[in-house]
C-alpha cells in the first residue's frame, strides 16, 4: 500500500513532465500550469508518506526493474531517505508556487514548456536517488539529476554568460560523477556487488572514501570544488536557482551521508578531514559572499558557507563516533541533518524574494537598488525573515541548527586527545567568526536591496510581484519561524532529547522584552516633535549618491581579508603644480582576484588544452601514419603474448 502511494507520486511528477511537453508547439500557459499542478501534487503526497514513514520508523524496498542479475533499478525508503524527500517536497511544492507565475514573465516563449517539464524531471531525479537501494541504481538517477540541471542552466542560452555558466558546470558536475563511478567500481571490486552494506577496512575502501568525498564535496560546492555555483544560480531562472541550492546540494550530503552510515567504517582522520573541509568552506564561503554585489551570486557564495557548517557536523560525527562518543555523535549528526533542513528553507525564501527583487528592478547589482521596502513590502518583510533566519539570530531556525552544533563543539572536552581538542576549539572560533561574518552579510544585503532611496530609475518604478510569487516564499517564511520556535518539541515528537533550550520560551522572552522596551519608550519619550531635513552636505537635497552604499559597508571587511581576496588596490591622482600639492583630479580602484579561478582551475585547464593538442598531433590524417601506428600495436602485442608466453 505505501509504496504504490510511492508509486503514484512518481506517476505524478511524470505526468507533469509530459503535459508541457505535449504542447510544446503551443505557447499556452494551461500546459505549464498543468505541470506546476502536478508537482504540488506530487509533492504533496510524497512529503506525506514521507513524513508518515520518518515518525514511524517503518521501511518499504522493493525492485522496479532487473536487466540481469546484480544489476537492478531497487528502491528502499528508510528514515534517513524519509528525511530528505520530506525536504524536497517542501521546497518543490513552494517552488512551483512561485513558479507558475514567474515562468510567466520569462523570454522564450515555447521553451517555457520544456522548463516546466525539466522541472518536474530534475525534481524526479533527485526523489530517485534518495530512494535509490543500490550503488548501481544510485549512479543511474545520480546522472539523470546531473543532466537536467545542465539543462535547465542553460536556459537562457543566447547569453554568453549564460553558456560560460553552463560549460563550467557541465565539466564540474561530470567531474562530480566520475569520482562518484569510482568510489562504486572500488567498492565493487572489493566487496563483489552494488549492494549498500558494510564495506569493511581495507586499504581500497579507504580509496573509495576519498573518491566518494570528493565527488560529493564537487556536487556540494565545498571550496576548492565551489566555483560553479557563482556562475550557475545566476545563470538560471529563481525556480532552478532555489532548487538547485537547498536541493541539490542537499542530494550530495545525502549521498555522503548514506555511504558513511551504511558502507563505511569511519577511521578518526576521515572525520579530521570533512571537518577541515567543512570549516574551510565555511569561512571563505561568507568571505566570499561579503564581496558579493550580484545578489544570487551572493546567495550561491552563502549557500557555499553553509554546505560547509553542515559538513563540521558530519566531521563531528565522524570524530566522536571513532572516540566511542556516541551521544555527542548523536547530537552532532542532528545538528547537520536539522541545519541541512533549515537551510533548505530559508535559503530557498532568500533565492525566491532575491528572483521577485530582480523581477521589479531587471538587474541583480544591489548597488542598482534601494527603497524598494516602500515598493515591494511584503517582499521585503519576507526577505527579512530569511536574513534572521541565516544570521542565525534567534528564535528562527538558523539559530536553533547552529546553536546544536555549538554544543556539540563545546562538549568536546570528552575527547581525550589534547591535539584533536586544539583542532576542534580552533574549528569552533572559525565557526563563530562565520557567524558573525554572515550576520554582516545580510545587514549589507537588506540594507542596500531594501532601505534608503533607489539608486536606479527602474528600482524607483518598482512594484510588488503578484500574489502567487508571495505565496510560496510566505509558507517557507512560516516554516522558519515555526522550525524555530518549535525545535525542541520537534525532535521530541521524532524520537531524539537533543541539550538546547526551549525555543519557544526563548520566542516569548524576546517578545516581552521587545514590547517592554517599546512601552518604556512609549511612556518616558518626549512628545516634542522636530521636522528637519538630514544633512546632505551643503545640497539642498537628498540624493542616492549620498547614501552608504554596499562597497561602503564592506571595504572595511575587504581590506582585512585582503590577504584572502588578494586584493590590489590602485590609485592614480595628478596634480596642477609640480611640488604635487595642488590636486587635480585621481582615479581609486580596488580589484579582488578570483583566486581558485586564476590559480587553480585555469591552470589546469591550459595543461588539458595543451595535453589535447599535443595528442591531436597524432591524428595527422596521413594513412602512412596510421599504418605505422598498426604496425607498432602488432609487434607489441606480438611481444606481450610472447613474454606471457
Amino acid at each position: 500500500m505505501i509504496a504504490g502511494l510511492f508509486i503514484i507520486s512518481l506517476g505524478i511528477f511524470v505526468l507533469g513532465v509530459l503535459l508541457p511537453l505535449a504542447g510544446t508547439w503551443q505557447d499556452r500557459r494551461i500546459f505549464r500550469a498543468g505541470s506546476h499542478l502536478c508537482t504540488i501534487a506530487g509533492s504533496i503526497l510524497l512529503g506525506a508518506l514521507s513524513l508518515f514513514l520518518f515518525l514511524t520508523g517503518n521501511d518499504i524496498a522493493w525492485t522496479a526493474y532487473q536487466p540481469v542479475a546484480g544489476f537492478s533499478l531497487s528502491f528502499v525508503i528508510d528514515r534517513l531517505s524519509a528525511f530528505f524527500l520530506l525536504l524536497i517536497s517542501v521546497v518543490s511544492i513552494c517552488v512551483a508556487l512561485y513558479a507558475a507565475e514567474y515562468n510567466e514573465h520569462l523570454e522564450g516563449g515555447l521553451r517555457r514548456n520544456l522548463l516546466s517539464g525539466c522541472t518536474n524531471l530534475f525534481i524526479l531525479s533527485m526523489v530517485l536517488v534518495v530512494a535509490s537501494a543500490n550503488t548501481f541504481s544510485f549512479l543511474v538517477f545520480w546522472e539523470l539529476m546531473a543532466g537536467c540541471s545542465f539543462l535547465l542552466v542553460m536556459y537562457d542560452y543566447s547569453r554568453a554568460t549564460t553558456r560560460k555558466a553552463g560549460l563550467f558546470y557541465f565539466v564540474m558536475t561530470h567531474l562530480s560523477t566520475l569520482f562518484v563511478l569510482l568510489g562504486i567500481v572500488l567498492l565493487f571490486s572489493s566487496t563483489g556487488s552494488f549492494v549498500l552494506a558494510p564495506a569493511g577496512v581495507s586499504p581500497v575502501s579507504a580509496i573509495a572514501f576519498v573518491a566518494l568525498l570528493i565527488g560529493f564535496s564537487i556536487k556540494a560546492g565545498i571550496i576548492p570544488f565551489h566555483k560553479w555555483l557563482p556562475y550557475a544560480h545566476p545563470a538560471s531562472p529563481t525556480p532552478i536557482s532555489a532548487l538547485m541550492s537547498s536541493v541539490m546540494l542537499k542530494i550530495a550530503v545525502y549521498g555522503l551521508l548514506r555511504f558513511l552510515l551504511d558502507v563505511f567504517s569511519p577511521d578518526v582522520w576521515w572525520g579530521i578531514l570533512i571537518l577541515i573541509m567543512g570549516t574551510t568552506t565555511a569561512v571563505l564561503g561568507i568571505i566570499y559572499a561579503l564581496k558579493e554585489y550580484d545578489i544570487k551570486a551572493m546567495l550561491a557564495y552563502s549557500s557555499i558557507e553553509n554546505t560547509g557548517i553542515i559538513f563540521m557536523g558530519i566531521g563531528l560525527y565522524v570524530i566522536f563516533s571513532s572516540y566511542q562518543l556516541f551521544d555527542l555523535a548523536l547530537i552532532s549528526l542532528l545538528s547537520a541533518l536539522f541545519h541541512t533542513l533549515n537551510h533548505a528553507i530559508f535559503k530557498s525564501l532568500l533565492f525566491l524574494t532575491a528572483g521577485s527583487v530582480v523581477h521589479a528592478t531587471h538587474t541583480r547589482d544591489i548597488e542598482q537598488m534601494g527603497g524598494l521596502i516602500h515598493r515591494m513590502p511584503y517582499t521585503a518583510g519576507l526577505f527579512f525573515v530569511g536574513a534572521l533566519a541565516i544570521a542565525a539570530l534567534p528564535p528562527l531556525n538558523g539559530f536553533a541548527s547552529e546553536v546544536l552544533l555549538f554544543i556539540s563543539f563545546f562538549s568536546s572536552i570528552a575527547v581525550a586527545d589534547p591535539l584533536f581538542k586544539v583542532l576542534l576549539f580552533l574549528c569552533l572560533g572559525l565557526f563563530a567568526l562565520t557567524s558573525a561574518l554572515s550576520a554582516a552579510c545580510f545587514v549589507k544585503a537588506f540594507g542596500s536591496v531594501f532601505l534608503a532611496l533607489p539608486r536606479s530609475p527602474e528600482s524607483g518604478r518598482a512594484e510588488e510581484v503578484p500574489f502567487l510569487m508571495l505565496l510560496g516564499p510566505a509558507l517557507l517564511a512560516s516554516a522558519c519561524i515555526v522550525l524555530g520556535l518549535f525545535a525542541a518539541q520537534i525532535f521530541f515528537i521524532a524520537g531524539f532529547t537533543v541539550p538546547m533550550p526551549d525555543m519557544f520560551l526563548v520566542g516569548l522572552l524576546l517578545l516581552a522584552m521587545l514590547v517592554l522596551t517599546f512601552a518604556v519608550l512609549f511612556f518616558t519619550a518626549s512628545r516634542d516633535v522636530r521636522v528637519t531635513d538630514t544633512w546632505g552636505c551643503g545640497t539642498l537635497s537628498q540624493q542616492p549618491a549620498m547614501e552608504y552604499s554596499g562597497h561602503g559597508f564592506s571595504e572595511p571587511i575587504d581590506i582585512i581579508f585582503s590577504t584572502v581576496y588578494r586584493t590590489k588596490m590602485k590609485n592614480e591622482r595628478t596634480f596642477f603644480d609640480q611640488k604635487n600639492c595642488i590636486f587635480a583630479e585621481g582615479k581609486a580602484e580596488i580589484r579582488l582576484i578570483k583566486v581558485f579561478e586564476e590559480y587553480l582551475y585555469l591552470p589546469v585547464a591550459r595543461a588539458s588544452y595543451a595535453t589535447a593538442e599535443t595528442v591531436s598531433r597524432f591524428q595527422s590524417g596521413c594513412l602512412d601514419t596510421y599504418l605505422l601506428y598498426v604496425f607498432c600495436a602488432v609487434i607489441a602485442v606480438i611481444v606481450f603474448l610472447g613474454w606471457l608466453a
